[in-house]
This record gives C-alpha cells, structure tokens and sequence, in this order.
C-alpha cells in the first residue's frame, strides 16, 4: 500500500451549503465540506472565519442543504466567493429561496432537501474557526423527491461528494444494499 502521510481524507465528503441572514436580512450561504452527524438531533460542521460565521453569531440559527449534480457549479462558486467581496452573490447563483419555517434563515428551493438548524455550542473557538455544533429543528423536503414510503429518496436527489484528493466533485451512487439487515446473512 500507498503511505500519503496525514490527510483528512474522510470520504464520502458532503458538499454542505450553509444558509443565513445578514445583519440586514440578506441571505447568504457558503460550501463546507467537513462536517457530520454529531448526535441524534446535531450536526457538526468545521467553519473557518468567514460572512457566515459573523452571520451565524449574529442570528444563531442557519439552514443546511446538499450539493447536487444540477446546482453543483453555483454551490462550487458560493464555497470560493465570499459575500464580503461580492454583495450580490446569491443573486449571481439565480437560486430562488424562502424564509424556513422554524428559523430566521433561508431555504434555497432549488434543493431537494434542508435541515432548519439553531447554533448550539462554537467548539475550540480561535483565529482560525471552530466547531459548529447545530440542532436540527426540523427536515424540510421537495415533494418531488420522495419515494413511495413518503420519505427523501436521496438516489432521486443526485447528491455530490467533494473529492479532497482530487479537488472535484463525485455524484453520489445508487443502493447496493440494507443496512441493518444484509450483515445477519453472516
């Protein structure tokens, strides 16, 4: 085998746009590619310092969507354009967005699906960022993308994984098996 050294190389990476209000009720959002599942009802996500980050101390509460393979060059562009450069940002990306239901910040509906979040905890806070540590609220998802059960059917929505090796973007594929269930064969 190969020795690379240290890398953080977690993989599948997911492709997270991060929506908020600014000071002015503005939307914005950001791409972040290094974040997960904290806890049963919490996500975490690695920020470093940016117009978000002002905006997430600020309203403490913030929108969470997924990279997809149609929306993937504008979610490439909000992730290296920041909206203290460039004020009409989201406007550049053409995406239509709503107020979420349950937090003061935006839906952006041209996504199969978001997660309405409140800041909980700024973890190892420094210069350089910190840990977001979000409660998820509530899951908010186009009609259009669920399957026959009533629930997302995430092989519909054509997800993207961020490639940290490779600096791209990988569509995420189909259903290979069932989780909790194939493993019992053994």
């Amino acid at each position: 085998m190969k020795s690379f050294g240290s890398k953080p190389w977690l993989l599948p990476q997911p492709v997270l746009i991060i929506g908020t209000y600014d000071k002015e009720g503005k939307p914005n959002a950001m791409n972040a590619a290094w974040g997960g599942t904290w806890d049963m009802h919490e996500i975490a996500i690695s920020l470093s310092p940016h117009a978000t980050t002002d905006n997430l101390d600020l309203q403490g509460e913030f929108t969470i969507t997924f990279g997809t393979e149609e929306q993937m060059v504008a979610a490439d562009y909000v992730g290296i354009v920041s909206a203290k450069k460039e004020p009409n940002k989201i406007e550049k990306t053409g995406w239509k967005y709503e107020k979420a239901p349950n937090v003061n910040a935006p839906v952006f509906t041209d996504f199969p699906i978001t997660l309405e979040c409140k800041v909980k905890e700024c973890l190892n806070r420094s210069k350089t960022g910190y840990m977001l540590i979000g409660e998820v609220v509530n899951v908010l998802c186009d009609e259009r993308y669920l399957a026959d059960d009533g629930q997302p059917d995430i092989e519909r929505m054509k997800l993207i994984s961020y490639d940290p090796v490779h600096y791209g973007y990988v569509t995420l594929g189909h259903r290979v098996g069932n989780a909790f269930s194939d493993g019992k064969k053994l």
